[in-house]
């Protein structure tokens, strides 16, 4: 049983930089793909990113892409989502999914992933 728990959220001015983290246990995490969502008060989830198993491929929403980063350290065990330029817009709680993969295709949707976190807030006030 993949066990995925994120960390590094906090209170950023905006213009700032944070890095938040997943880190997994238990199967071969290095087979599974990782993927980063976000939930705002009163929005629906949203995906804003997604990294393969080996860290080769990587998947970002048009609205993100430019500021967010995703990689992975499958020595660590550890998926990191690197956020520069915070926006107030990117308020809300971030979570952290797995799913077994060993292909290059990248989940973009909830359903899709088997594993999920308790989240992380992240708050860039206006």
């Amino acid at each position: 049983q993949v066990q995925v728990v994120e960390s590094g959220g906090g209170l950023v001015e905006a213009g700032g930089s944070l890095r938040l983290s997943c880190a997994a246990s238990g199967g071969i995490v290095r087979s599974y793909a990782v993927g980063w969502f976000r939930q705002a008060p009163g929005k629906e989830r949203e995906f804003v990113a997604a990294i393969n198993w080996s860290g080769g491929v990587t998947s970002y929403p048009n609205s993100v892409k430019d500021r967010f980063t995703i990689s992975r350290d499958n020595a660590k065990n550890t998926v990191y989502l690197q956020i520069d330029g915070l926006k107030p817009e990117d308020t809300a709680v971030y979570f952290c999914a797995a799913k077994y993969s060993r292909s290059t295709y990248l989940p973009q949707r909830g359903y899709e992933y088997n594993y999920w976190g308790q989240g992380t807030q992240v708050t860039s006030p206006q």
